[in-house]
């Protein structure tokens, strides 16, 4: 039958398993895909139930600063998405702080809650990662 599984599959070893995930979002939102891209990659790891945390920082830190104005460059605002993470049970976001200090931005200046760490405990925080990815 179409709907019976079969027996190699029953048991299947990789079921349920879960993994920690961390983003580091590193460039700027426009001029390329890559800010585009990691985040459809964090929402579909996040759709398999994994542990997903992302980080922000370098020119990153610009993919979740308030007032995005795309109207002169001809281009969709893709941050406000940033709002709807925590629907997919993204809730683990960091931003280095000597990445907000260096562009002059504050908490304040950031569409959605984070956690503001210091090179060193982003370092310490990567250490207990599965996967890391960064763009």
């Amino acid at each position: 039958m179409a709907d019976e599984i079969p027996d190699e599959f029953e048991d299947d070893e990789y079921e349920g398993v879960v993994k920690k995930f961390m983003f580091i979002n590193r460039k700027a939102p426009y001029g390329s895909i890559y800010g585009h891209e990691m985040q459809e990659t964090m929402l579909i790891s996040a759709a398999f139930e994994q542990d997903v945390s992302v980080v922000f920082m370098d020119d990153g830190v610009f993919l979740i600063k308030k007032g995005h104005d795309t109207e002169a460059i001809n281009i969709k605002n893709f941050s406000p998405t940033y709002r709807a993470l925590e629907g997919y049970d993204i809730e683990k976001l960091y931003v280095e702080k000597e990445s907000l200090d260096a562009r002059g931005l504050t908490e304040d200046d950031l569409l959605v809650p984070v956690e503001v760490l210091g090179a060193a405990e982003l370092g310490d925080l990567m250490e207990t990662q599965d996967i890391i990815i960064s763009a």
